[in-house]
């Protein structure tokens, strides 16, 4: 009989990864020295980036990566290599910011380039396709959120990051970036609360009362349609009438601009999904459970708070999900009609040709969103089981 030799079995997804880390070590700029925070930059490769011992390492760690990515098929391997992928890379790019400022240096700028950012995705994705191979559960994927933001927050305390631009950009206006988280989660979540506060009853209303249903979905799709940037110039006239003609709205902060129009811009995006769920969700409940809990003397109220909702929970919390993810990132535009939030940065950053300003405010709101979804994809799974 003819020996039958063992066949390599190359991981498509890997082979991606792969091509993406020779990408990021051979042909893109790891860093990019500027001279100061706004005249162009000066790109460095990986090898020129850090001492000859320290880039070599790395790239070795990364090549054994790479080779994992295309090889290895067990979830946890994968899982091992991607952490130890983004265990190098995000104190490295610190290091070599270090290595490349001149000694005594305080103008100079160092932030990650396209190397860098095409390393981090190829590892990110290398761990999210292992974190889906092992199919965790809500508790798993909360403790991997929980894990993930106590490494990120013990690098910052470290200060391996100290000589970053962007770790510059944010010890100079460490004040107001803090006062601008507070205002940007505000706005989030402050208007998905009035949101559910409104639109759950709507949207009981609209399972109750199909007559409803037609009016309430279109005047809230309308609104949808509406670009957020022309909803927020819609309301400036009303509202700086009231706050012109009406002392008590002008008392409470009420004005053409600011974070009035900003809120109430947002609460009516928030609106449509929330209502949507709650009558999706009330209307997939079994009739045959609503007509048992009937039989058994239950009065409309108590079905409703003790059958209905609690049946119809999961998907109206995936409507709250939306809103939440949603809200995260329209709040960043509300910095353009003085509303403040981390969209402040932005806009400055732009305004200034500051790259680092700009991440500044674009990062926070991608990982506000990204831990938003998954602690709500988490809860949503859990009200699943006890529904079950």
């Amino acid at each position: 009989m003819p020996i039958q030799r063992p066949t390599l079995h190359l991981d498509r997804l890997g082979s991606v990864i792969a091509g993406l880390i020779g990408i990021a070590l051979f042909a893109s700029p790891f860093v990019t020295y500027r001279a100061n925070r706004i005249v162009s930059g000066e790109g460095r490769l990986l090898i020129d980036a850090l001492a000859p011992a320290g880039a070599l390492i790395t790239i070795v760690v990364v090549l054994a990566v790479a080779l994992c990515a295309v090889l290895a098929h067990r979830p946890l391997v994968r899982l091992a290599a991607a952490c130890l992928g983004l265990g190098v890379i995000f104190p490295t790019v610190g290091f070599s910011a270090g290595f490349v400022t001149p000694a005594g240096n305080t103008f100079a700028r160092v932030s990650p380039a396209l190397g860098f950012w095409l390393l981090a995705l190829a590892f990110a994705l290398l761990a999210a396709d292992a974190l889906t191979r092992l199919r965790l559960g809500p508790w798993g994927r909360l403790a991997a959120l929980s894990l993930a933001a106590g490494v990120l927050a013990l690098l910052l305390l470290s200060g391996a990051w100290n000589d970053l631009s962007l770790m510059k950009e944010y010890t100079n206006r460490a004040e107001s970036f803090w006062r601008e988280a507070r205002q940007h989660l505000w706005l989030a979540f402050g208007s998905m609360l009035a949101a559910c506060l409104v639109g759950l009853p709507l949207g009981l209303a609209s399972h109750r009362f199909p007559a409803l249903r037609t009016v309430i979905l279109n005047g809230l799709g309308i609104v949808q349609t509406i670009p957020s940037i022309a909803l927020f110039g819609i309301l400036i006239a009303p509202l700086g009438f009231l706050a012109a003609n009406v002392p008590l709205a002008a008392a409470l902060g009420i004005r053409g601009i600011g974070a009035a129009p900003a809120f109430i811009a947002l609460f009516l995006y928030s609106l449509l999904p929330v209502v949507a769920n709650t009558m999706a969700g009330l209307s997939q409940v079994p009739a045959d459970v609503t007509e048992a809990a009937r039989g058994m003397g239950l009065s409309r109220r108590q079905r409703l708070m003790q059958i209905e909702l609690p049946l119809a929970l999961p998907v109206i919390l995936a409507g709250i999900r939306i809103v939440l993810v949603q809200n995260m990132g329209l709040a960043t535009i509300a910095a353009l009609i003085g509303g403040g939030g981390f969209g402040t940065f932005v806009f400055q950053g732009i305004g200034q040709t500051a790259i680092d300003l700009v991440l500044l405010g674009a990062i926070p709101t991608v990982v506000l969103s990204f831990a938003a979804a998954i602690i709500l994809d988490a809860i949503i799974d859990l009200t699943q089981r006890g529904a079950a």
